[in-house]
């Protein structure tokens, strides 16, 4: 039987190439996206393409309706890809931006999560990928927003994966990616451009010679960037090994800071992060 999986975040990027990815390897996959001019394009690609925003509840609850109408009730992974950052210095962010920023990367995905697992429970099986980021692991300077909800998404999977651990076959795996080919740089320059009053801010200087040009300059490749196909193949092997990792890295960065958050006193850390 063609088995089946749920990508949220499709409509480019990671979330795009894990769509095609595992439809390449024989899923049926459900990819899905915020806005319906994505769903739309996807659809036109021969996907099965629900829209699913994790601000809106209702579309959560009526996406993963119509992904269990079309497999018969059943739904054997789900990588719960979407996010976005709003880049600015943690004494700039708003309380408004942290929120709604929270009500994406965890909240819409927390969402998700409960109400897939009583499908999986009932059918005996399944995997949920959650996308967190090297960001969980340790923050850089600029990312507050996006730090503290990859922390949040940290916390509430390593707990639901030792309670899931207990007397479920549900698999619970954490996906932490590096610097990855994406579209979220350009995609955080609107919420940057609507929360943060760099002019006015005591750091006016430091954006201007730093996170300015980072968000609207393009200087290339990150260093150790990979392609989008890097997650997409650690999505594969967490989805289908019969004994999958909790935890998989992608990218050298990854491995580096998981190693150095293990062995350095947090002075050390803090040298190196303060100057990345």
């Amino acid at each position: 039987m063609t088995k089946s999986i749920l990508i949220t975040g499709c409509s480019s990027g990671i979330g795009y190439d894990a769509a095609h990815g595992m439809r390449k390897a024989g899923w049926r996959v459900f990819a899905s996206c915020r806005a319906q001019t994505d769903c739309d394009r996807l659809a036109a690609e021969g996907f099965d393409a629900p829209l699913i925003d994790y601000t809106d509840p209702a579309t959560i609850t009526s996406g993963l309706a119509e992904v269990l109408a079309a497999t018969g009730g059943t739904l054997d992974a789900v990588f719960n890809n979407g996010g976005y950052g709003t880049p600015g210095a943690v004494e700039d962010l708003p309380r408004e931006a942290l929120r709604l920023n929270f009500e994406t990367n965890v909240f819409g995905v927390h969402e998700l999560t409960t109400q897939v697992i009583p499908v999986m429970r009932a059918q005996g099986h399944g995997r949920i990928v959650q996308h967190s980021s090297v960001l969980g692991l340790i923050t850089l300077p600029w990312r507050g927003a996006y730090n503290a909800t990859k922390f949040g998404l940290e916390g509430l999977t390593d707990t639901l994966r030792v309670e899931m651990g207990r007397d479920t076959n549900i698999k619970i795996i954490t996906m932490n990616t590096g610097p990855v080919t994406s579209d979220i740089r350009k995609k955080s320059i609107p919420h940057f451009e609507r929360w943060i009053d760099w002019e006015n801010s005591p750091r006016r200087h430091q954006y201007e010679k730093g996170l300015k040009k980072r968000l609207y300059e393009d200087n290339g490749p990150d260093a150790f960037e990979l392609p989008a196909s890097a997650v997409t193949a650690k999505l594969l092997h967490a989805c289908t090994h019969r004994n999958p990792k909790p935890r998989y890295y992608v990218t050298t960065p990854t491995y580096a800071m998981g190693m150095l958050r293990r062995i350095l006193p947090t002075r050390a850390l803090d040298w190196i992060l303060r100057r990345a």
